[in-house]
């Protein structure tokens, strides 16, 4: 096994062996750690078995070492210890590199001997172990010896023992997932998706059996609750090539199990103007996203395609954002992708030319959408951007006509769309990109991507003309036309700042001006009499621009 990253945790893991000793208690390191400890891959996770009740134990270590105490699972004893790394500065720069990083330390009670408690685990990869006190010894000897000008001798060095009954060593040089046993599935079907996740992560195939065992208890997989589900789709969908694992999870009878909604596109038939059915249009936009995202190849991409559309370390920077934990916008763009025409289906009519048409798929899906999100367990926040983005997913190629969208156009746009405006112009791209498949005119393509760049510069340009300068306020307004504080001062000062962007008006004159015409307006609605204002006492603007 390749050296600890940190000097830091292996003191952390000796106090936790000394404290184990002290009660009298057997210790092991199972699971993942062992697991990327052998492929030389990073984590901050570390599991640990413990003989007795693993909660109590956690307890005293997390007093002991200063960690936080974090109870996962009362039924089950599984219990957390966070401890962050010392964060006062180190003499090098990897000490500088290790500081404040995050340690979990997951605490779980095994009966009788260990390898009976490996036996219960789920793969054959992650039911490995090493006992804690002679993997501190054996890690101390070897971080002594290469400080030595003279290496130890290598027979005098503490051997490391791997416990490992089901051979995932081999599985590991292999890069196969193995189930331990046909139970592990009907212990817990999280296993179902975790064992694609995992294949996914390490670029590791399932073995055929284990294959076989997915696809028999796919339907349990509706057992499993809601969080852990998101939690494993999100760690999928965040990896490169997700949907050929989304493929393969159809496959596995896993994702219709997931998300039935998803079903009845399968063979529903789309105007001549789309390649495949709904349910294959849906798969190849969530491959075209990644495309766009430069996270994987597409199939039916040329070379032309990727540098013609729109991408900048702006909107790099905006697609990271966090949206909730375990998520960000990329993540969630996947899902809008897969779920923008999930409504389809049940809108699909034929008129009286024969053509198939949609209508109102984009209002339907949304709120189908928010359902399977809610389902799931996903966030207020991750729900509500979702839905935005598969309830105005038509909407850039309809503010456009065929020509160039007017500024107001782009105004309503991303006023309308708020902090989704730039994932739905995406959304957009990879839509017309899954309709026409190996079709798709590379004239037509640049076409597609002039529009986008085209809304995505003139947005930058009316955030630089708005923000750092308003016209009027409310306070203006109100003083000004003698009107009390209400929603009619929301709807003037968006009036204003419509005008302003779309570069109508452009002083404070201009401004006032426009909403006393407004507020004339409004007033002969009410009375059937032109006035200047709303009210007797309000001013008037002498000598306002008309913009």
């Amino acid at each position: 096994m390749s050296s600890l990253r940190s000097s830091g945790l292996l003191a952390i893991l000796a106090k936790i062996s000394h404290l184990l000793a002290t009660q009298k208690r057997q210790g092991y390191i199972v699971g993942g750690f062992i697991r990327d400890r052998l492929l030389k891959r990073k984590t901050n996770d570390i599991d640990i078995a413990v003989s007795g009740d693993a909660v109590t134990t956690a307890r005293k270590v997390a007093k002991e070492i200063g960690g936080t105490f974090v109870l996962l699972d009362d039924v089950n004893k599984v219990a957390r210890v966070v401890v962050v790394e010392d964060e006062q500065p180190g003499k090098t720069a990897r000490d500088q590199e290790l500081r404040g990083i995050e340690w979990h330390f997951d605490f779980s009670s095994f009966a009788g001997d260990i390898k009976s408690d490996l036996a219960r685990r789920d793969f054959t990869i992650n039911a490995m172990a090493v006992e804690l006190s002679q993997f501190v010894a054996a890690i101390t000897a070897t971080k002594m010896s290469s400080r030595k000008s003279a290496a130890t001798p290598a027979g005098k060095r503490p051997p490391l023992k791997l416990i490992d009954p089901f051979s995932g060593r081999e599985d590991l040089k292999e890069k196969v997932v193995r189930a331990v046993g046909e139970q592990i599935f009907e212990a817990d079907a999280a296993r179902l998706l975790r064992a694609v996740r995992l294949a996914a992560e390490l670029n590791f195939t399932i073995e055929s059996e284990t294959e076989s065992l997915i696809h028999h208890y796919s339907q349990t997989i509706t057992e499993v609750p809601g969080e852990r589900i998101r939690e494993e789709l999100l760690r999928l969908l965040s990896l490169p090539r997700a949907t050929y694992y989304l493929r393969y999870l159809d496959k596995l009878g896993l994702l219709l199990a997931l998300i039935p909604e998803l079903a009845e596109g399968k063979g529903v038939e789309q105007p001549t103007v789309h390649f495949w059915d709904v349910f294959e249009h849906s798969l190849q936009t969530v491959a075209a996203v990644e495309f766009l995202l430069r996270e994987s190849d597409w199939e039916y991409s040329n070379e032309d395609m990727l540098s013609t559309a729109p991408w900048s370390d702006e909107i790099d920077s905006h697609l990271s954002q966090e949206v909730s934990s375990g998520s960000n916008r990329r993540v969630l763009l996947k899902l809008g992708a897969l779920f923008h025409d999930i409504a389809k289906p049940m809108t699909k009519s034929i008129d009286d030319t024969g053509r198939a048409r949609f209508l109102g798929h984009a209002k339907q899906g949304a709120a189908i959408t928010a359902s399977i999100l809610e389902r799931l367990r996903f966030s207020n926040r991750e729900t509500r951007l979702v839905e935005s983005l598969v309830y105005h997913h038509l909407r850039p190629a309809q503010m456009a006509n065929d020509e160039l969208p007017t500024q107001r156009a782009i105004y309503r746009y991303f006023r309308d769309t708020g902090e989704a405006g730039i994932d739905i112009l995406l959304i957009a791209l990879a839509d017309y990109l899954a309709s026409r498949g190996p079709l798709a005119s590379m004239e037509e393509w640049r076409k597609q991507c002039q529009l986008i760049n085209y809304i995505l510069a003139e947005h930058d340009k009316q955030q630089t003309k708005i923000l750092p300068v308003k016209l009027i306020d409310g306070n203006d307004i109100m003083n000004t036309f003698d009107l009390a504080p209400g929603s009619l001062i929301g709807r003037l000062l968006a009036m204003v700042n419509e005008a302003h962007a779309s570069g109508e008006l452009g002083t404070r004159e201009e401004a006032l001006a426009l909403v006393q015409r407004e507020l004339s307006t409004v007033e002969k609605q009410h009375t059937g009499v032109s006035k200047k204002s709303r009210n007797p006492g309000a001013k008037t603007i002498p000598n306002a621009k008309v913009g």
